[in-house]
């Protein structure tokens, strides 16, 4: 239904991304060159897109609703902050407040809507910042109990890590989640499969602010 691409220049905008807009209609993009462009394609109606750019002015990310085949709207939200950079900048200050930002947003939301969150966060799982994410915006990770799913280094066997996330709340129960084969990129591709079902959201305990 829904597709996610991070680092999407002019040139891959043309080739690889306006064929697909024929089966994948509705679509929010600001491709850029410096590594931090993105695209949304979807097959359902996209409600209210909007693109920010909350801490950097290069860095943009997608917020939209999704009208599910049923009428109801989920949240989306797109992220690929900026990571610190090992050997020039090593602070990790915009991309921490890119998802404390998102994640008070949703907690925050009067309406709680259903809430999906993804992208690549530049974050391991396991992180103090991912984890404070999760406690902030009360959203479930689906890899708990289920694998690391290590999406990067495509390339290097040797140094993977999970840095491509899916995050939602407890309005969904997992069908699938799977790590899809190389594409030539240095992540991996990442799949999600959600069942809307917002009746069952006692049996998903949300992590305690």
């Amino acid at each position: 239904d829904v597709i996610l691409a991070v680092e999407v220049d002019d040139p891959w905008m043309e080739r690889a991304v306006r064929p697909l807009i024929a089966d994948w209609p509705h679509v929010v993009a600001e491709p850029r060159g410096n590594h931090f462009g993105m695209v949304l394609l979807s097959r359902r109606e996209l409600v209210n897109p909007e693109v920010h750019h909350r801490v950097q002015k290069d860095v943009p990310s997608i917020h939209c609703g999704v009208r599910l085949r049923s009428g109801d709207v989920i949240n989306l939200h797109c992220l690929h902050p900026r990571p610190p950079e090992p050997l020039d900048n090593q602070d990790s200050t915009a991309r921490d407040a890119e998802l404390v930002l998102v994640g008070r947003a949703i907690r925050e939301d009067p309406a709680d809507p259903p809430t999906i969150v993804t992208g690549d966060l530049n974050d391991v799982a396991w992180s103090h910042t991912t984890r404070l994410f999760l406690r902030l915006s009360g959203l479930l990770d689906p890899r708990i109990g289920r694998g690391f799913f290590n999406s990067y280094n495509a390339k290097n066997p040797l140094f993977r890590f999970p840095l491509d996330h899916f995050f939602h709340s407890d309005d969904f129960r997992l069908i699938e989640l799977r790590r899809l084969d190389f594409v030539g990129s240095d992540h991996f591709p990442m799949y999600l499969a959600l069942s809307f079902e917002p009746a069952r959201q006692a049996e998903q305990p949300e992590p305690e602010e």
